[in-house]
């Protein structure tokens, strides 16, 4: 598989779709920091590490409505997207996250802003 991160976005918006409490993802330290920024920033329950995967409590909102409706891949291993800290813009007028790997770790686009690094631009939740 070339690009673990689409795969882990995929399999998350397909099982909040069908309205699965929890999916499997192929573990990679990637792909459980960027789960950590979701975790930190609410769009998922929790995260649990195995040996071979990793198990990802979905979130669900009132009326069992999952919070994450859409998840967007920006950058991919053919074509990198770089932002600076000042370029950084909110994600659907602030109701969504971006996601970015910057030197200071995989971090949200609110706090790679606050601290002033930008990075590659990994994905958008909403």
């Amino acid at each position: 598989m070339t690009d673990v991160i689409a795969d882990s976005l995929t399999r998350i918006r397909n099982a909040s779709i069908l309205g699965k409490k929890e999916t499997i993802l192929i573990k990679t330290k990637f792909v459980g920091d960027v789960l950590k920024v979701l975790r930190d920033e609410e769009m998922i329950e929790d995260y649990e590490i195995g040996e071979k995967d990793i198990i990802v409590q979905l979130k669900y909102g009132i009326d069992d409505k999952p919070v994450i409706t859409n998840l967007k891949k920006v950058s991919s291993p053919g074509q990198r997207i770089y932002i600076s800290a000042k370029d950084i813009r909110p994600v659907m007028n602030g109701r969504g996250i971006g996601i970015i790997s910057t030197s200071k770790g995989v971090l949200s686009t609110a706090h790679a802003k606050h601290l002033g690094v930008g990075g590659e631009y990994i994905c958008e939740v909403w």
